[in-house]
């Protein structure tokens, strides 16, 4: 089993920063896809921002420039920096990761709550 833990949520005015970590953990084969996903209330989730190891990365035109994905892969981990948040930026922030352990499977976060006061 893969277990994620995320953290760094929070609430911050419009225009600060947050930084959000998830840690992968358990049986780990092999990691491909680590990425952040978003859902804000009444909304589907969106893809805000995902990379492949090795891989290029992909960003929502909404956060390009503002957002930044990084990753430590010698401990399975992908970061998420989020600069110049906004208000619309408010959501539930999920951790997906696409990884191996007998098989390849998609993995999600608990979710972590980022509110960005106007």
């Amino acid at each position: 089993q893969v277990q994620l833990v995320e953290s760094g949520g929070g609430l911050v005015q419009a225009g600060g920063s947050l930084r959000l970590s998830c840690a992968a953990s358990g049986s780990i084969t092999s990691v491909n896809i680590m990425g952040w996903y978003r859902q804000a209330p009444g909304k589907q989730r969106e893809l805000v921002a995902s990379g492949s190891t090795g891989g290029p990365t992909t960003y929502a035109d909404s956060v390009k420039g503002r957002f930044t994905i990084s990753r430590d892969n010698a401990k399975n981990t992908v970061f998420l920096q989020m600069n110049s948040l906004r208000p619309e930026d408010t959501a539930v922030y999920y951790c997906h990761v696409h990884a191996r352990t007998t098989w390849w499977s998609d993995y999600w976060g608990q979710g972590t709550q980022v509110t960005v006061s106007s």
